[in-house]
């Protein structure tokens, strides 16, 4: 994996060293049982051109690395025709080389919401649960954040995020084929920051969840947590009969009160809720970059205020908490 030398030095270097004691074998078991696209990805990977960066910018809406002008036709051409290789883009945008990646997901719509809520990240160690490709991470970064680490089990995801950490350039940003599950207990010493967003209600024990997020928070430390919810008081949570918005594996949605009442339990304090908003079909669209569904054909094509399944359509909270000083 690119830049784990880098990782393995800032790690013994920081707080978060004892993770190192489980990191090596985790990431060697999340390997050997790769995907069986992997080896095609990481070929389509080996094909992209090593070029020098002239133009970086991770605080521009579209996470920007280099410019048309520093590139010949042909040289763009491969570069596109790498980004195809990596297909489907779910979170972005990016552009890379004067190519315009429209992804599925308007992500930097999520991050203006977020951003102005958190503590500064100038100084922060940060940790980014389910992080997709890295587009966060990058956004993470360029607010000045000290060190960012991203989790995500998705082998195409982390290949893309390969590819953009190509042409990103020496910086502290690191993604990792992860789960939450394999995060460790750092005693209250871990992150400054962590962000899980889009996670929750795909986990069959939310609280479990959670749990994960406090043990790798250091005392006194910011949880960012943003996930599907429905209206109700703090007894209301919808648990689907099986597929919500066509996904599979949606176990339990609830209501923001409830989601207080969560955190408050787990020992979280100072619970405030920064955001609710119900996701768009301008937000979330299919694009020349995903292909596929996307939220149109999730939803009632003669009611859009519910899903295909009957449900409330996907209306999303964002929540910051503090572990205790």
């Amino acid at each position: 994996m690119n830049g784990l030398d880098s990782l393995y030095a800032f790690l013994q270097t920081s707080r978060l060293a004892p993770w190192l004691n489980t990191l090596p074998e985790q990431l060697d078991s999340a390997l050997h049982h790769s995907h069986g696209k992997w080896e095609e990805w990481q070929a389509a990977l080996a094909n992209a051109p090593v070029l020098p960066t002239q133009h970086i910018d991770f605080n521009s809406r579209a996470v920007t690395l280099g410019s048309a002008a520093e590139v010949d036709a042909p040289i763009q051409a491969q570069l596109h025709t790498v980004l195809q290789a990596l297909i489907p883009w779910r979170k972005g945008p990016y552009e890379l080389f004067g190519i315009k990646v429209d992804t599925e997901w308007r992500s930097d719509w999520k991050w203006e919401r977020v951003l102005p809520h958190l503590s500064p990240l100038p100084g922060r160690l940060v940790l980014d649960v389910g992080c997709g490709s890295g587009y966060h991470l990058w956004r993470m970064r360029g607010a000045g954040a000290e060190a960012v680490i991203g989790i995500d089990p998705t082998l195409l995801f982390l290949t893309q995020f390969q590819f953009m950490q190509r042409y990103a350039g020496e910086h502290p940003v690191w993604m990792l084929p992860l789960k939450s599950e394999d995060l460790p207990d750092l005693q209250q010493k871990g992150f400054d920051t962590v962000f899980s967003m889009g996670v929750l209600y795909h986990r069959r024990d939310p609280l479990g969840h959670l749990q994960e997020l406090r043990r790798a928070l250091r005392a006194g430390g910011e949880l960012v947590l943003e996930t599907l919810v429905v209206e109700g008081d703090e007894h209301t949570a919808l648990m689907p009969h099986d597929r919500y918005a066509k996904m599979r594996n949606v176990w339990f949605i609830p209501s923001v009160p409830m989601l207080c009442l969560w955190l408050k339990r787990l020992g979280f304090t100072h619970i405030r809720v920064v955001d609710v908003t119900p996701t768009s079909t301008q937000e979330q669209r299919c694009t020349a970059w995903s292909k596929g569904e996307s939220l149109v054909d999730f939803l009632d094509s003669t009611d859009i205020t519910r899903t295909v399944e009957g449900y409330p359509a996907p209306i999303r909270a964002t929540l910051i908490a503090n572990t205790p000083a």
